[in-house]
């Protein structure tokens, strides 16, 4: 069993998916997240750390809508977000775990995880694509691999989007219904839908034996869109941010004599550039 450190193992229905943000505190808010998602991304940058953020959850739980609001405040030149289907011939003949790590973040970069490795313990199990011996030695498997970043001093975020049944057949039909959604709808998510208790059940399994003091789960109320975009930002920022210098980098000294031959500086303004201020 992975080391509980962090606390309570989150389930599913701890969630409080009554969970509701207005608009005005939502843009505020939003505002507010994306500024320091920026901020971090260049600590990241010139630091030389890395960080990682999985998102796993229900089918049209809001997962793409908040990866597109992360990825609006970060330079797409250190960030990268990997969508995770299917794996192709040329993976199901090697470790599962093997395209995962080809797509780990270089130093100073920030990769995204539109799912996961945690297919392995989800899809594969409940739809029967792996023998069962596989799928419960990918626990451990996926532990050691999530330490093994954590020692690499990688930062890990694992976010699970959750919404309740009837909010997803609503959301499958808002996507039938507009031409502009309609692509994000196939015949496997309302397949899918017929093994809800199934997928319930391994998720719930998943949380137990995955959710570590280094890497732990953390469930996100999502029935409302704005609430879970804001819930899943701020623990981004908060784990990202702990701990890190998010001043702004001091301005080479050669940069810094060009720009006073065609800039005027003031004193106090050169002195903040330089990083000679308090």
């Amino acid at each position: 069993m992975s080391k509980k450190g962090h606390g309570r193992t989150p389930r599913l229905d701890d969630a409080d998916l009554s969970l509701h943000l207005g608009r005005d505190t939502y843009e505020r808010k939003l505002v507010k997240l994306q500024h320091l998602l920026t901020q971090i991304q260049q600590a990241y940058l010139f630091s030389g750390k890395s960080a990682v953020i999985l998102f796993e959850g229900w089918d049209a739980a809001g997962k793409g809508g908040t990866i597109r609001r992360i990825s609006a405040a970060f330079d797409p030149r250190s960030f990268k977000v990997w969508p995770i289907g299917a794996p192709r011939k040329y993976y199901l003949e090697r470790h599962f775990l093997l395209r995962f790590m080809e797509r780990m973040p270089p130093n100073g970069a920030i990769t995204i995880f539109d799912r996961s490795w945690y297919g392995r313990v989800l899809v594969e199990r409940v739809e029967k694509l792996t023998p069962e011996k596989r799928w419960k030695n990918a626990y451990k498997e996926i532990n050691d691999f999530e330490r093994m970043l954590h020692d690499d001093d990688t930062r890990l975020v694992k976010l699970f989007f959750h919404i309740s049944p009837d909010e997803q057949l609503a959301r499958f039909e808002e996507r039938l219904r507009n031409p502009l959604k309609r692509w994000k709808l196939s015949y496997e998510d309302f397949r899918n839908r017929n093994h809800w208790d199934d997928y319930a059940t391994a998720i719930d399994e998943m949380f137990e034996r995955t959710s570590t003091d280094y890497a732990p789960w953390h469930v996100i109320p999502a029935n409302d869109k704005k609430h879970a975009r804001i819930a899943a930002m701020k623990i981004i920022t908060d784990t990202l941010g702990k701990g890190v210098d998010l001043s702004p980098p001091v301005i080479d000294e050669t940069v810094l004599q060009a720009a006073k031959e065609h800039i005027e500086l003031t004193p106090s303004l050169v002195e903040s550039l330089a990083g000679r201020t308090e």
